[in-house]
């Protein structure tokens, strides 16, 4: 089999390709000029569609499919809003595109906005990315005075201004339309759908939203076509992807394979496996915090959307935590719950009552203050707000909840009839937390 190409890392090693004439030496912007040129924004949408790309900012929904749903009669403007509030614990991998190549995002940004007529795109970075917000503005700026950008793109009378949004780094802004309410000055509170942003989105106007990732990846599937994205991957789940890769292992860092390889495949080829080999892998967690558990006896499970379900976690965004035999599976729900219950914005009483609720419980079953019944009473909560809530944060706190009890039950017994962990050693002190 031959060795896998990168074509979203492309450049990431050489500090000069956030600059626009290293990334056009490396035929940058060609694909976009010859889109303009030849083809149809309705060709464009189908070649989407027929690629299955699914969107690789958590939910893994299909990209042209969310693209055909703009109306088709409106008289508003569209609009096209970039997801760069990468904010999900454990995932870090936009990041690195805006950082280190961000002008196939850019590229991408144009496609997508000639494919479905608009003429305003805006990306909104999340408040602790100033790097990349920089970088961006430098891009954006540079392909301005290349014409690739302005009131005549290319040269083909296509026009389309790129705006920048620096968030305050609120978590809930990544969700979607918590992110256009701050984009509209307003306080980040997530809208009830329906209607979805693709009828009214951004100032009550059509809007597509798109992760960075999900853009980054359209310049090649447009220069090399739907056959060769197909080619890469498992079935309905195919396409380049990255993934962000932390924790126990001997390489950290971020990586990008096809999709469907396995978890072991991603740790021992190319995370150099487990990093102190006098340990042993316990589990990780595949797609950032609000995804289930994977204990390590089923790391032959593929990285893609549909395996993952099979054994109650999912793709999420990529950000792979890897956790060896130190690591206290209680300690480290401990630490997601808090996290959850500091970041629910407040609009709804299950998420704002019951986060803050598992967390407290959780919170005193790490110090040794248990109760008979907290188990039972962590998994009441979780089931109690569970779809129960406009966005999907309360969801997210509720998946580890019932993962992580369902996996590692011996460890939340162990903590509550002993008020301490069984990983009584020096390696754990502070695993997890």
């Amino acid at each position: 089999m031959a060795a896998y190409e990168p074509v979203l890392l492309r450049g990431g090693d050489d500090p000069d390709f956030i600059n626009i004439d290293a990334y056009m030496k490396a035929g940058g912007y060609e694909t976009a000029k010859k889109v303009l040129a030849g083809k149809s924004p309705e060709e464009c949408i189908e070649l989407v569609k027929d690629s299955g790309l699914r969107g690789r900012g958590g939910a893994g929904f299909p990209t042209g499919m969310k693209w055909s749903f703009l109306p088709k009669d409106s008289d508003k403007p569209t609009y096209i809003v970039v997801n760069a509030d990468e904010s999900e614990p454990g995932t870090f991998k936009d990041r690195f595109l805006l950082e280190r190549n961000p002008h196939q995002m850019i590229e991408g940004i144009i496609l997508c906005a000639y494919a479905c007529g608009s003429n305003q795109a805006y990306v909104y970075f999340r408040g602790e990315f100033p790097l990349g917000y920089a970088t961006v503005n430098r891009a954006i700026k540079q392909a301005e005075e290349k014409g690739f950008l302005g009131a005549n793109c290319f040269g083909k009378g296509f026009e389309l201004k790129i705006g920048t949004y620096l968030g305050a780094g609120a978590y809930i802004c990544g969700e979607e339309t918590g992110l256009l309410e701050s984009l509209e000055g307003k306080r980040g509170h997530p809208r009830n759908k329906p209607p979805f942003p693709a009828l009214v989105g951004l100032f009550n106007c059509p809007t597509i939203i798109n992760n960075v990732e999900s853009l980054a990846v359209l310049p090649p599937l447009f220069e090399r076509g739907a056959d060769w994205f197909k080619s890469l991957g498992s079935e309905k789940n195919w396409g380049p992807k990255l993934w962000c890769v932390s924790g126990h292992v001997a390489k950290p860092g971020v990586y990008e394979t096809a999709l469907g390889i396995t978890i072991e495949e991603l740790i021992e080829e190319h995370c150099g496996g487990i990093h102190d080999k006098s340990r042993k892998l316990k589990a990780c967690i595949p797609g950032g915090s609000s995804c289930g558990i994977v204990k390590a006896e089923e790391f032959g499970t593929k990285l893609d959307f549909d395996a993952l379900r099979e054994v109650g976690s999912s793709l999420g965004t990529g950000g792979v935590m890897v956790w060896d035999d130190t690591v206290c599976i209680p300690a480290a729900l401990a630490n997601h719950s808090e996290f959850y219950a500091e970041e629910s914005c407040g609009q709804c009483t299950p998420c704002r009552q019951g986060c803050a609720w598992a967390a407290s419980i959780l919170h005193r079953l790490m110090h040794g203050e248990g109760q008979p019944g907290d188990l039972q009473e962590l998994q009441r909560i979780a089931k109690g707000f569970t779809g129960t809530t406009i966005c999907a944060l309360a969801d997210a706190a509720a998946i580890p909840i019932h993962s992580y009890l369902a996996k590692f039950p011996e460890e939340f017994e162990h903590h509550l009839r002993h008020g301490s962990c069984d990983l009584a050693r020096p390696a754990a002190a502070g695993a997890g937390a």
